[in-house]
């Protein structure tokens, strides 16, 4: 198991340190960081790597990773020509593949029902557009170099999504709810074990990582926020339709195993508290 070597870009933010801390007691595994961070500085297992300064492909080289997790954020456009040098990298390394964490906003556009691996992407937003751009590029790759990994929203204790829930109890302000919005949700835990599964077994191709079943935006957070204690929060309801508008991922062709699938409840019993 130790033979296999990990590269996450974006290792030091939320997703990508969530996957760093489950893999690297089985791989040889390697972060970056970007803000000058001391945790990850005295850390010899993570790099230094700046979009908009640095050339990946001198810290890929440098590596040498069997497998590239793509989880960096930022700049758009210093994005977009990172995973264009990763992609001529990949062209000319046999033995490396790149597991890119792609996003639900690729479907964006299409409102009327959930959304499956083979189907059409399509995007208003510009986060969207961009996921699909880089996506388009992996998808001209040949299939055992790329794995997308679609996530829906992501909410577990230290998500960005619950500390902004958290604040705004806290802090008298109103909680955003989408009462149209059907979504399907995951967490850190859930994600990193499926990430896990996928290099272990050697998996390629487009999957999409939430759970089972579809819950509305309203419902799941107004759960969430019981699960923080007791408050009577504001919540600020948002209709940006009349009809009901989907926002989840659902497997239909690459379904994983019964014990790395889960419900929106999973997600709430166990891993939201105050």
């Amino acid at each position: 198991m130790q033979s296999k070597k990990i590269l996450i870009l974006g290792g030091s933010g939320f997703l990508g340190n969530a996957l760093y801390k489950e893999l690297y007691n089985y791989y040889d595994t390697y972060g970056t960081y970007n803000s000058a961070r001391r945790a990850f500085e005295s850390n010899q297992k993570f790099f230094k790597y700046d979009m908009h300064e640095d050339d990946v492909v001198q810290l890929l080289e440098k590596v040498n990773p069997q497998y590239i997790i793509s989880a960096i954020r930022g700049n758009f456009a210093a994005q977009i020509l990172a995973h264009q040098h990763i992609v001529e990298y990949l062209k000319k390394r046999d033995d490396c593949k790149l597991y890119f964490i792609s996003s639900a906003n690729v479907f964006d556009a299409y409102s009327k029902y959930p959304s499956y691996e083979n189907d059409k992407t399509l995007s208003e937003s510009v986060y969207g557009r961009l996921k699909i751009k880089i996506e388009n590029m992996l998808l001209r790759l040949p299939k055992k170099k790329t794995t997308i990994l679609r996530v829906p929203m992501v909410f577990g204790n230290g998500s960005p999504r619950i500390k902004q829930i958290k604040q705004a109890i806290w802090g008298n302000e109103p909680v955003e709810v989408f009462p149209n919005l059907v979504i399907n949700v995951t967490n850190d835990d859930k994600f990193t074990q499926q990430i896990h599964y996928l290099i272990n077994r050697n998996k390629t191709g487009v999957f999409h990582l939430g759970c089972n079943d579809l819950v509305h935006h309203e419902d799941f957070i107004s759960e969430v926020v019981d699960r923080i204690g007791h408050f009577n929060p504001i919540f600020k309801r948002i209709y940006t339709t009349n009809d009901e508008r989907y926002l989840a991922v659902l497997p239909k062709d690459n379904i994983l195993p019964k014990n790395l699938q889960f419900s929106s409840q999973d997600i709430i019993d166990h891993h939201i508290s105050g």
